[in-house]
């Protein structure tokens, strides 16, 4: 354990430090819902193109990522359960890299958090992190879960979104899931030490292998609004996915939900985790990139992260662009789950610890005190749950005027004080 030493004299120092008021105001966002997801879902399924690549008696992996995707259970079900009346023999796998601690037994309870169990499900959950390499592309080896190459085929099952530390043609989906996902902590470990620039450009080619080799029957592509909501189900043949891909990825930059207050000078950020990014927190949220081949609107001088959420399960991948952070979260924070990620995606600096207050009170005022605003009430923050929901924030009293004035914002109270707990934790909830 490392040596905290005696924080009275910070404390002290912190204590004299003004902290402005806050509202709750709401984000309106533009925002096309799907009514009923599985309706959605049947529709794309039916379509001839995809049922034609169907037959009685295939057996038939369906991957399934470690994300937080809207509906993701119910999407999968109701996969599941077409296969099943065109007479085919469908079981899930974890695709997910070397996330759930890059263990079989781990990517199975990653996918239990999802609402994905045998039980629910009503069909086999097959997780190995064992894979066999199937070819090469441009000099990088190309790996498949084993239990995908014996079966008929597989479906792939994940969210078009941008990445967070690169931008190409394509980015998290479709194809960067046949490589990595697939390709599990081995596959995930190869590519990733060629490093991040142009890596839609390794991934392509990647692709291509996996889905001939592989036998990729076709791609169920999801798209979400900025309300973390089902907006739109693409079911996308093989031969049209390194076209339909980015067209989507295009689509899913329009949709995705952002700070309408910018700049900033300190943003306070409730929870990070793996369930809410592969990140911990979005840097396309954010604004903070752990690279340089990829870069964000929203400029802010001081990130500060509360703690880590629950179904990360101690995982704090993610931390290290934050300037502080608090006792709390590093006491929740396991290495041993946390550095796996690092080693995988040969890029430590995303696993750093930041500064280390006692509580979100000191944590805050730890921010104030290092920013460059002398006078607290015109101060910039904001305050958000998480990366994934953008609804409703906490703006301090220096964007009250801005907030007013702004079309997509609503003002939901007065201003007024945090409240901490005794042990200086905030108790007004997000």
């Amino acid at each position: 354990m490392p040596i905290l030493g005696d924080f009275s004299e910070i404390e002290r120092i912190l204590d004299e430090v003004s902290v402005p008021r806050f509202v709750k105001v709401r984000q309106i966002f533009q925002a096309p819902q799907i009514e009923s997801v599985e309706t959605a879902v049947l529709e794309e399924l039916n379509k001839e193109k995809i049922k034609h690549r169907l037959r009685p008696g295939m057996r038939v992996a369906v991957a399934v990522g470690s994300r937080g995707i809207a509906n993701i259970a119910q999407i999968t079900k109701t996969t599941l359960d077409f296969l099943k009346t065109q007479g085919v023999e469908p079981f899930i796998i974890p695709a997910m890299g070397s996330h759930g601690g890059a263990t079989a037994e781990g990517q199975k309870e990653v996918l239990e958090t999802l609402g994905i169990t045998e039980e629910a499900m009503e069909v086999p959950i097959l997780s190995s992190m064992e894979v066999e390499q199937i070819g090469e592309a441009n000099g990088l080896p190309v790996f498949v879960d084993k239990y995908v190459l014996g079966a008929d085929g597989v479906i792939i099952i994940n969210r078009i979104k941008p990445h967070t530390a690169f931008r190409g043609v394509i980015e998290s989906g479709i194809v960067k899931m046949s490589v990595i996902g697939l390709g599990k902590q081995k596959g995930a470990e190869s590519c990733h030490q060629l490093g991040m620039n142009h890596f839609d450009q390794k991934l392509i080619p990647a692709s291509k292998v996996t889905f001939e080799k592989a036998n990729l029957l076709f791609g169920l592509a999801i798209l979400e609004n900025a309300y973390d909501q089902t907006a739109e189900i693409h079911a996308v043949p093989v031969d049209e996915i390194l076209e339909v891909e980015p067209k989507l990825l295009e689509k899913a930059k329009v949709l995705m939900p952002k700070i309408l207050f910018n700049p900033l000078d300190i943003l306070v950020v409730d929870e990070i985790g793996k369930d809410i990014s592969g990140d911990g927190m979005d840097p396309n949220v954010t604004g903070r990139f752990s690279t340089t081949f990829a870069k964000g609107e929203l400029e802010t001088e001081r990130i500060v992260v509360l703690g880590l959420s629950d179904k990360t399960e101690g995982n704090g991948n993610g931390v290290a662009p934050a300037d502080i952070t608090t006792m709390r979260l590093y006491d929740s924070f396991i290495m041993a789950k946390t550095y796996i990620n690092a080693l995988t995606a040969a890029f430590p600096p995303t696993v750093r610890i930041p500064m280390v207050m006692r509580s979100d009170d000191y944590a805050i005022r730890c921010a104030i005190k290092t920013s460059y605003c002398l006078q607290s009430e015109k101060l910039k923050i904001v305050r958000i749950k998480n990366t994934l929901h953008l609804e409703e924030i906490y703006i301090s009293e220096g964007l009250l005027a801005e907030a007013m004035a702004h079309p997509q914002i609503e003002v939901l109270g007065e201003l007024a004080p945090f409240h901490y707990d005794k042990s200086g934790n905030l108790t007004n909830k997000l």
